[in-house]
């Protein structure tokens, strides 16, 4: 299981109070109680493919006991668009149950009739009637995870059967029929077709993307991870030969206790996230001090994976990509998160990608000085700007190469 926290404590403790304190998490998770090893419901669609023994994992679909619409239970775009509390999306999250089976990874080219249906919910875009035959009752027990919404009850699967045929998009049938594709080819053609992000995550994970012989399963937690920075790579390659921007813009926006600060300098492409963990939100629970997180990159990019700032790293530049893909300029940005006490339960990085989408939807704020738009920031933030602004390698740099308009 991941860990809750970075102690691991909660990973351990799972409820039983190790730590003197009743756990936030399970008072909004809720019990199923007695829970049929037949039942049918309506999967949002989801899937969710585990890593730990990798390449022995833990694959299967999840679906609640009810029939009809039920996306709000799995899709984070759904969950930021109608503002969902963190309370709401854990009742919802603890109606699912997670019918898996061992798997390799290498099965994914010969399927077997679990992983075929598994696959085809993947494609889907629409919730599906399932029926579920398990072979016990799922087990009360959740796995917290940085990177993917609170997975809990799981049970081993009998057999599963689809009472309704999949509505899938036409582009994903003829992207996941395309076998001579790479998958960042794939991946790109998916997101060029409007297809959610959420949606591709979970075509790559069931591993129906990239050229047939290679093809496998991939962890969810990678997947998100793969796709977000696949894309954004893709769209750096014209944002990095775009005009930069002429102002100092600052964007911000905030959503269950993740706090957003965006500073967008006129310079070459560059990219750094510095996360403040408060004291009291879901990864520094029991400290009394701020744990800091940075990760950053110059024009040429990264070459290792941003270990410190995570999964969100590739959110929020896919969301930068985004914006600035679409304004046709390039710019160096510097993201200020503060990540506040209210966030007390783990919402997976789709949340994050969202919310950094929303501050780019917004007008931005505009300034002369670095100075002025850092003290704008400051009256939104809680923790003093100094902790952002003495840690940042971006501000640092920025200024220190001559600039070619500063000859004529």
């Amino acid at each position: 299981m991941e860990a809750l926290f970075d102690s691991e404590l909660c990973s351990r403790c799972k409820g039983r109070g190790y730590c003197g304190k009743p756990c936030p998490i399970l008072a909004k998770f809720k019990f199923l109680g007695k829970t049929k090893t037949h039942f049918s419901g309506s999967s949002p669609p989801e899937i969710f493919v585990g890593r730990f023994n990798y390449p022995n994992i833990n694959t299967g679909i999840l679906s609640p006991q009810q029939h009809g619409d039920t996306e709000s239970y799995s899709l984070p775009e759904l969950w930021h668009s109608k503002n969902f509390s963190i309370e709401k999306i854990l009742s919802l999250r603890s109606e699912l149950i997670y019918a898996r089976a061992k798997s390799k990874v290498k099965d994914a080219r010969k399927s077997s009739r679990f992983l075929q249906l598994m696959q085809e919910i993947s494609m889907a875009s629409k919730h599906i009637d399932t029926e579920i035959f398990l072979k016990k009752p799922p087990r009360y027990n959740i796995n917290p995870d940085k990177h993917v919404p609170i997975i809990g009850n799981p049970a081993p699967v009998k057999k599963i059967r689809l009472e309704e045929n999949p509505f899938i998009p036409r582009k994903v049938e003829y992207i996941v029929g395309d076998t001579d594709a790479k998958a960042v080819v794939a991946i790109s053609e998916l997101y060029k077709s409007n297809i959610r992000v959420s949606n591709i995550i979970k075509v790559l994970s069931a591993g129906l993307l990239g050229q047939k012989t290679k093809r496998k399963l991939v962890p969810t937690r990678w997947a998100i991870t793969a796709t977000d920075d696949t894309l954004s790579k893709i769209l750096l390659k014209k944002i990095r030969l775009y005009q930069e921007i002429s102002e100092i813009l600052l964007f911000h926006s905030e959503y269950v206790g993740n706090h957003y600060e965006f500073l967008l300098l006129p310079e070459k492409f560059s990219f750094e996230v510095i996360e403040a963990k408060m004291s009291g939100s879901v990864w520094n629970p029991f400290s009394k001090e701020v744990a800091i997180m940075q990760d950053y990159e110059s024009f040429q990019g990264r070459k290792t994976y941003a270990s410190e700032v995570t999964g969100a790293y590739y959110a929020n530049r896919l969301a930068l990509c985004e914006y600035l893909e679409a304004k046709k300029r390039q710019a160096s940005c510097l993201v200020m998160r503060e990540c506040r006490k209210e966030y007390y339960a783990p919402l997976g990085v789709g949340i994050l990608r969202e919310v950094s989408r929303e501050a780019f939807k917004n007008k931005p704020e505009k300034f002369s000085t670095i100075k002025e738009a850092l003290d704008a920031a400051q009256k939104r933030l809680k923790l003093p700007i100094s902790i952002f602004k003495n840690k940042s390698w971006l501000l640092r740099e920025y200024g220190k190469q001559t600039r070619l308009n500063k000859f004529f």
